[in-house]
């Protein structure tokens, strides 16, 4: 029987001044151009990984493509975050 650690790990959250949130905005606004539901479309995208997800309009997947998927997830849990808990 493999033992299961039950320490919390800590994920350190890489600070670097990349304009990730800028890029998302660029990504919707394309994918609202091309008719697509842009929560939808980063949904599936996140999920799996998969760029088709994004349109090529604007260059939009090429922009995102800029990013790992976390990198993606992190700002969207930030913006929530700073959103939604004061």
């Amino acid at each position: 029987m493999t033992q299961v650690s039950q320490e919390t790990m800590m994920f350190k959250r890489n600070n670097e001044n990349k304009d990730v949130s800028q890029t998302i905005s660029e990504v919707c606004k394309a994918l609202e151009e091309k008719g697509y539901n842009p929560i939808d479309q980063l949904v599936g995208y996140l999920l799996s990984g998969d760029p088709t997800y994004i349109t090529s309009h604007d260059d939009a997947r090429t922009k995102l493509r800029r990013f790992e998927r976390y990198e993606l997830i992190e700002e969207l849990v930030v913006k929530y975050l700073e959103k939604n808990t004061k």
